[in-house]
C-alpha cells in the first residue's frame, strides 16, 4: 500500500508524555484528595480524553467531581508545562520531514487538548509537518469512536483506503479500523504488543522508523 495519509496519535506515539502525564495525575490526585492510584491504572488510562480518563480511576465520581479533576489536573500542567516538554521518541521527527518532502499528507488526532498539542508541536518544530492538527476539544465523540478519522478524512478529502492510523493504545487501533482505515500499534508507547494484536491492529511495529515499511510497501 502507498498511502496517501497518516494519522498520528501523539501521546506514546510521536512524544514521550508518559512522565509528564503520570506526575500531573499524581499531584491532581494529591490535591483533590482522592485514594492513590498507582501509575500502571494512570498509565492505563492514557488515550482517553482526561475527563474520562478519571472516570475510569474513580467510577464513583460524579460529573461535577470529575469536572473538578479534570481542572485541577489542567492547572498543575498549565503551571508547570515549562518543564514539562516531552522529547519526541527516536526517529520521529527525520521520518517526518522526509514524509513531508515526498508530499504524503500527515495529521494527528489526540485526546490531548488542541491547545497542548500545538504547543509540544511548535516546541519540537514538527508542527509545520502536518495539515491538521485534532485534539479532544475539536470533536463530539472521542477515541475509540472513529469521529476523529472520520473528520480527518472529510477535512482533508482523502478515502479510508489509501490511509494508515497509527498509535500506541488499543483505543487508536479501534478509532482506525472503526473508520475503516489500516492500522499501525506501536509497542514504545504505553500499551503491550499483545494488547494491539489483541484490538487487531494491521501491523505492530517496535520502533518508529519501521514505519517506512508500511508507507513503500
Amino acid at each position: 500500500m502507498s498511502p496517501q495519509l497518516i494519522i498520528f496519535d501523539f501521546d506514546g506515539t510521536l512524544a514521550d508524555t508518559t512522565k509528564t502525564i503520570l506526575w500531573t495525575y499524581r499531584n491532581a490526585i494529591k490535591e483533590v484528595g482522592l485514594d492513590r492510584r498507582s501509575d500502571e491504572e494512570c498509565r492505563a488510562t492514557i488515550g482517553l480524553p482526561l475527563k474520562e480518563g478519571f472516570r475510569h480511576l474513580y467510577p464513583q465520581l460524579m460529573d461535577e467531581e470529575l469536572d473538578k479533576c479534570v481542572e485541577i489536573y489542567r492547572r498543575i500542567y498549565t503551571d508547570n508545562k515549562a518543564i514539562l516538554i516531552p522529547a519526541l521518541y527516536p526517529g520521529v521527527k527525520e521520518f517526518l520531514s522526509v514524509m513531508h518532502a515526498s508530499g504524503l499528507e500527515m495529521s494527528i488526532a489526540s485526546s490531548r487538548s488542541r491547545l497542548s498539542l500545538i504547543e509540544f508541536c511548535e516546541a519540537s518544530e514538527i508542527i509545520s509537518f502536518f495539515r491538521l492538527i485534532l485534539g479532544a476539544d475539536d470533536v463530539t465523540r472521542a477515541k475509540p469512536d472513529p469521529e476523529p478519522v472520520l473528520k480527518t478524512l472529510h477535512t482533508l478529502g482523502v478515502d479510508a483506503d489509501q490511509t494508515i492510523v497509527v498509535g500506541d493504545m488499543p483505543v487508536d487501533i479501534a478509532m482506525g479500523r472503526g473508520a475503516g482505515c489500516l492500522t499501525v500499534g506501536v509497542s514504545y508507547g504505553n500499551s503491550s504488543k499483545e494488547a494491539l494484536v489483541e484490538a487487531e491492529a494491521s501491523a505492530v511495529i517496535d520502533s518508529f522508523p519501521e514505519l517506512i515499511r508500511y508507507i513503500n510497501g
